[in-house]
Parts: C-alpha cells; sequence; structure tokens
C-alpha cells in the first residue's frame, strides 16, 4: 500500500472513463481558444465601435457591449486571466496547504496542535479584508517592479499577480486541515509502522509512504480549488478590487452583463455568454476531479 501508484497504470483508468475524457476535452478546448483564439478569429478585445448593444451575429458571435466592444473576445481575454488566476492560485494553495498539512499531522503533539490554532487564528480573519490590505500594500511595488520587466509591458498585470498570490495564501487553510486529517490516520497504519521499524527516514516515508496515498483526495480538492478562486476573483472584481479596466475577467464580465439588465431592455447576451462558458468550464473541472480521484487513488490496484 505504501508503494507509489504507477503512473501509466492511473493514465489507462482515467482514458477509459468516459466523464474523464469529455471533461479534459471541454477543458483543453477553452485552453486552446484562450490561448489561440485571438489569432485564429482576429479579434481585438479593447477596440471600439459604433455598433453598441449589437445583438449575436455572424460578424460579432456573442453581441457587443456598451462600447461596441467584441463580446466574445472579451470573453477570450476573460478566459486567459481567469484561468491563469485559477490555476496558479489554486497550485501556490496546493504546494503551501499540502506541506503545512503534512508537517502538522507527521509530526503531531504540540508542534501540530500550535500549527493547526495558527490555522483557525487565520481562519477568523475575513479574507476580503485581506485582500484590499495586500492590493492596497504591495500594489505600487509590484508596479514598480514590474515596470523594469520588458519594458513595462506587464504593469497592467499588477492586480492579477496581487490576485494570484493572494487568493492562493488564504484557500491553502481548508488543504492543509484536510491533509493534516489524512496524515494522522495514515501514520497509524501498518505500512508506515513497517517503514519506521526498518530504520527509513521521516522525509522518504512521508514521500514514498504518505505521499502516494493522499494524490488522490489533494487533486480532488485541488480541482475544486481552481473553481473556488476564479469565483473568489469575480467577486472581487465585481466589486472593482480585482481585475481593472480594460483588462476582463469572467467575473468582470458578468459584473458587467448584470448591469445591463434592466426592465426596460434586457441585453442578455452580455450575461448568458460570459456565464455559459464560466459554468461550463467550472463543472468540468469538478467531473475532471472525480475521474482524478478514481484514477489516482493506489487502492484501486487491486480492481
Amino acid at each position: 500500500m505504501g508503494k507509489p501508484l504507477s503512473p501509466p497504470g492511473a493514465w489507462r483508468r482515467l482514458l477509459r472513463n468516459p466523464v474523464a475524457l469529455t471533461s479534459m476535452a471541454i477543458l483543453a478546448f477553452v485552453a486552446f481558444i484562450a490561448i489561440f483564439g485571438p489569432a485564429i478569429f482576429q479579434t481585438d478585445p479593447h477596440a471600439l465601435s459604433s455598433h453598441q448593444f449589437s445583438e449575436p451575429s455572424a460578424e460579432h458571435f456573442f453581441g457587443t457591449d456598451v462600447n461596441g466592444r467584441d463580446v466574445f473576445a472579451r470573453v477570450i481575454e476573460g478566459a486567459r486571466i481567469s484561468l491563469l488566476v485559477g490555476l496558479c492560485g489554486a497550485m501556490v494553495s496546493f504546494f503551501v496547504g499540502t506541506t503545512y498539512g503534512m508537517i502538522s499531522g507527521y509530526v503531531g503533539g504540540k508542534t501540530d496542535a500550535l500549527m493547526m490554532r495558527f490555522v483557525e487564528i487565520l481562519y477568523s480573519i475575513p479574507r476580503l479584508i485581506i485582500i484590499i490590505l495586500v492590493s492596497f500594500i504591495f500594489d505600487p511595488k509590484v508596479k514598480l517592479w514590474l515596470s523594469g520587466i520588458a519594458g513595462g509591458a506587464l504593469v497592467g498585470y499588477s492586480k492579477v499577480l496581487i490576485l494570484i498570490f493572494s487568493l492562493g495564501l488564504i484557500e491553502w487553510l481548508t488543504m492543509a486541515r484536510i491533509v493534516r486529517g489524512q496524515v494522522l490516520s495514515l501514520k497509524a497504519q501498518q505500512f508506515v509502522l513497517a517503514a519506521r521499524s526498518l530504520g527509513q527516514s521521516h522525509t522518504r516515508i512521508i514521500l514514498r509512504h504518505l505521499l502516494p496515498n493522499l494524490v488522490g483526495i489533494v487533486v480532488v480538492y485541488l480541482t475544486l480549488t481552481i473553481p473556488a478562486v476564479i469565483l473568489d476573483e469575480s467577486f472581487l472584481s465585481f466589486l472593482g478590487l480585482g481585475v481593472q479596466a480594460p483588462q476582463a475577467s469572467w467575473g468582470s464580465l458578468l459584473a458587467d452583463g448584470a448591469l445591463a439588465i434592466n426592465p426596460i431592455r434586457s441585453h442578455w447576451w452580455l450575461l448568458v455568454f460570459p456565464a455559459g462558458v464560466m459554468s461550463i468550464t467550472l463543472l468540468a473541472l469538478n467531473f475532471l476531479g472525480d475521474a482524478l480521484r478514481d484514477a489516482l487513488d493506489p487502492r484501486a490496484r487491486r480492481s
């Protein structure tokens, strides 16, 4: 049970799952359009025109907004930024939370109690306050740092960089608690006790025996963290604390779409298309997480 799971075996099980294949195809398509869409469709998300609030057509697939900008191009740009924040923020959460939780659970005793009290203190602090403080304190410094990179072309992405690290360093708390609970259960199992009796080092026990048995649940929660980070970014962008105009994320597009809904005339495409693309992407991530859990679970080798 402590032997690491064979990646080829996990990959074969994943490929036999039709839900996983469908989810991967959807995510691959969204990623492909986000990366290569502007070059393929020759779209500019910031180009203004006189065609305000044009309905979806062959010229503008998703219609246009109040400034005459192509909503399809804006959704593509939103996919780039939202997926970047979600993926990078989730990876920050993954590394910090997994490391913290494994150390806490494996060491145990007073160290475990102290580390968990620290997590509870962080839980008690409203995350919005933390992000606001981090944004106001570090945004000028990050802009100054980015001004010396690529001729200052990246200065506009200071908020994106701050969101990645601030959200990642907030979402790791639940990851740490989940990993810690699993480690407390696993370290009392016979294969861990046998490894200790054979004189294996703590590092080897953690990496070769505990970590493979944590992969399934960690990957599942990682796929849940990505949409959680995207939703947090959406909320912050709605409040004006996230991605700033003229850049767009799915959250800022949803905010613009909500403002365009009124009793006189409903410009439905401003809300339906960003919400639809975002919902399909998050749903695919959730289904893929369940499939990865089944494929990476070391106990699946017995089937």
